[in-house]
């Protein structure tokens, strides 16, 4: 993704503002959905076809990330390393999301969707995260 997509996407042309915009908005997107898993496990589990265990797990799992991205964004320089971490992290989750779908879950078709649909999304974070981070880094050179 070119320098002006990236900047335009975060609506400011500075490298490490926009590394932290992604960051934030991965945090508050990641941490909306685990307070939906974590408080309406048995109606989405229902509509999605998963167990509401399952939801409850992931909802626990995604606010302590959603915690960490989150602080990791109110930091004035993220580390790279960490921002690294939360780039393959989030390529990971796509990955075994797509996996789970094909060899495990047994999703309704609103939860096939809604699978593939976060999928991509935490994708596209991964792939804004890592070209924010190229740019703060080629700035700070």
């Amino acid at each position: 993704m070119s320098t002006h997509q990236l900047a335009a996407l975060a609506r400011t042309a500075e490298p490490r503002l926009m590394l932290r915009r992604f960051l934030a908005l991965d945090a508050a997107v990641t941490g909306a959905n685990a307070l939906a898993y974590l408080a309406l496990s048995g109606p989405l589990g229902r509509c999605l076809g998963a167990g509401p265990g399952l939801l409850l797990a992931l909802g626990a799992f995604l606010a302590v990330y959603a915690g960490c991205v989150g602080l990791l964004a109110a930091r004035s320089r993220p580390p790279a390393l960490a921002v690294r971490a939360v780039v393959e992290a989030n390529l990971a989750w796509a990955a075994v999301s797509f996996a789970a779908l094909a060899l495990w879950l047994t999703p309704t078709t609103a939860g096939a969707v809604w699978t593939v649909l976060q999928a991509l999304v935490v994708a596209a974070f991964a792939l804004l995260q890592h070209g924010a981070l190229r740019q703060d880094q080629g700035s700070s050179v």
